[in-house]
């Protein structure tokens, strides 16, 4: 026998021990581990009295490094707690508001809260492909249940709003109970082209350039158009952001289409001085969740009240952290949650 059918008889003996039955194997992974607290953290994620405050490090199914933040109430164990899984907006992170400081009202009211800064946060802003993030949040979702906690709720702020949404709709598990929607748009693709951009030769030049980044094999780099935004300025934007958010011929950042498609209660807030969301787009919302048809059972709508002038702060509710956590834990009581 030769040496190259030595080698070939010798690989084809591993493949069939590989493949042989009741040797399982893991063809991929959700990890996670509880670590230090970072440097430099805001009050909101400093010790309370009445609750624990840990960091985890979490990594999705697909490697990805998920950085989170849990609140727990103390005295109650994870089985008998209600775990709000929060998702921030556009680069954002899991320290921003509202999310640290819902941690803090939360655990005050007994509820768990697992905060985390998906692949879109900071400096990655504009950047990922939209159907990615499923994965941070699957990861959030997989780390709760791990650690024991049975009664789940999503909520998503601003562009997170969106993605609580493709998950809820598409994930119906019976354990995620209720969905929260904070400052949410409507109809991403359309408002990014009407009201961010306001120029269809600058649009057109975004579709061509995004379109070319595709047949080129490079969507996941910077276009050489920049795209304005809701800052005022005009941003960096990889071809996958666009074409999976922007553009109405190829996003799936459309909330009407999906908040009708998912099969639990729902409720909205927005900030009555939110300078970002108009008020008709939680509108648009509400009325998609009561066309025939939809899955929704219960969604309701609240305002809460502001009398500060119009701005981006109330967009985070900066300011009015603590009637936001009453609307939503009054909401949750209301349900058993």
């Amino acid at each position: 026998m030769t040496r190259k059918w030595l080698l070939t008889f010798l690989t084809g003996a591993a493949i069939a021990l590989a493949a042989s039955p009741g040797r399982a194997e893991i063809a991929a992974s959700i990890e996670y581990d509880f670590v230090a607290p970072p440097a430099s953290l805001p009050a909101e994620l400093q010790p309370h009295d009445g609750m624990s405050l840990r960091f985890l490090a979490i990594k999705a199914i697909d490697g990805y490094g998920v950085d989170a933040a849990l609140w727990q109430p103390d005295g109650k164990e994870p089985a008998d707690t209600t775990l709000v899984v929060m998702v921030h907006g556009s680069g954002d992170n899991y320290q921003h508001g509202p999310q640290g400081a819902l941690g803090v009202w939360f655990a005050a009211k007994g509820y768990a809260a697992l905060s985390i800064s998906t692949r879109q946060h900071d400096a990655n802003i504009n950047t990922e492909n939209f159907f990615d993030v499923r994965r941070d949040i699957e990861a959030a979702v997989q780390t709760g249940r791990a650690l024991g906690y049975k009664t789940l709720v999503l909520q998503g702020h601003s562009l997170g709003n969106i993605q609580v949404q493709f998950y809820a709709a598409t994930n119906w598990d019976a354990d995620i109970k209720a969905v929260m929607l904070l400052g949410p748009f409507s109809n991403l693709p359309w408002k990014t082209r009407n009201i961010l951009v306001k120029n269809e030769d600058t649009f057109k030049a975004l579709i061509d350039a995004a379109m070319k980044s595709l047949r080129d094999g490079t969507l996941d780099k910077v276009l050489p158009v920049k795209m304005h935004y809701f800052t005022g300025q005009d941003v960096a934007v990889t071809g996958q952001h666009f074409l999976t958010y922007r553009w109405s011929e190829t996003s799936v950042a459309d909330g009407t289409f999906w908040i009708r498609r998912i099969p639990k209660p729902i409720l909205i807030v927005r900030d009555q001085s939110d300078a970002l969301i108009q008020p008709f787009e939680p509108e648009q919302l509400v009325a998609a969740a009561h066309a025939e048809g939809s899955l929704a059972p219960v969604i309701d709508y609240v305002v809460l009240s502001d009398a500060r002038p119009v701005s981006l702060k109330a967009h985070y509710f900066d300011g009015n952290e603590q009637p936001l956590a009453d609307v939503i834990t009054k909401w949750l009581a209301e349900r058993g949650l």
